[in-house]
């Protein structure tokens, strides 16, 4: 009984730690960004004297954060949709049709988990497709990096689906598409959901492939306008606090809205497959 007291205390305590070391960073960032010049000069975790809001003023008109956020939003809102759903048809017909070439090309998509992206390979298609520098270039890049991680996960969630809705469905007359749309795409609600958020963080925290594909400073996401904003502003920590803070609360928003549902679809579909 001591034990089991002794270890579940001990686990409390690194979750703790854990905790600490993960919310530290922002609270340095969001009192900073509230702080004048001089008071956050030094990045103290003393609270500011007096409370800067114009800060975020000066940040979005400087930085030209209001471009950067549509931007961002348009980028990660389409790559999420695109590569949900692509991901999603293709985990089915995999998980339904069991044979040896649908079992290769199934391990084949996953190896895109692991394996690093070929930047001088990717670079000459985009040149080729005359797809860099351009809005729909990178969406369907984003896009494409989301796949291989979205098939594992809604590959497994797949098998919790009876096959009899699909024979049922079939009797009643539906096509191979509207089987799919109407009654196994509402199933696979809570990990189309699941894996749609994590796509979006993904998307939203980005930061090479607009790096090495986005010349046009009218097309950067908003990490991009954080990194060129720190050049400019790099002695004005209040402010680069502010611009820093900007990027990351549409994530964090986000991600305490649809926690619940990154935890049912990754228990429920992950363990499966």
């Amino acid at each position: 009984m001591l034990s089991k007291q002794l270890k579940r205390g001990a686990a409390h305590s690194l979750a703790i730690i854990a905790s600490l070391i993960m919310v530290i960073p922002v609270y340095l960032i969001a009192i900073n960004a509230l702080k004048s010049t001089a008071q956050a000069s030094s990045m103290g975790i003393d609270l500011p004297t007096t409370v800067q809001l114009d800060n975020f003023g000066t940040v979005i008109e400087k930085g030209k954060l209001g471009t950067s956020f549509f931007n961002s939003v348009l980028y990660a809102s389409s790559a999420t949709i695109l590569g949900t759903f692509l991901a999603a048809m293709a985990a089915y017909v995999l998980s339904r049709n069991r044979t040896r070439l649908n079992r290769f090309l199934y391990f084949f998509l996953i190896m895109g988990i692991a394996l690093p992206i070929n930047f001088f390979t990717l670079t000459k298609m985009m040149q080729v497709t005359h797809l860099i520098n351009t809005k729909p270039g990178i969406i369907i890049l984003y896009a494409a990096t989301q796949i291989p991680f979205a098939v594992f996960l809604i590959y497994g969630f797949v098998d919790s689906i009876p096959r009899e809705l699909d024979e049922a469905a079939t009797i009643d007359g539906c096509g191979p598409i509207q089987l799919f749309v109407q009654v196994i795409l509402p199933l696979l609600t809570p990990v189309l959901v699941t894996t749609g958020i994590l796509s979006f963080l993904g998307v939203w925290n980005d930061f090479l492939l607009p790096l090495y594909y986005l010349n046009n400073s009218a097309n950067w996401p908003m990490t991009l306008a954080v990194y060129n904003f720190f050049g400019q502003y790099q002695q004005s920590w209040n402010l680069v606090s502010a611009d820093i803070l900007l990027t990351i609360l549409p994530v964090v928003v986000v991600y305490l809205v649809g926690q619940r549902f990154i935890l049912s679809g990754l228990t429920t579909g992950a363990v499966k497959g």
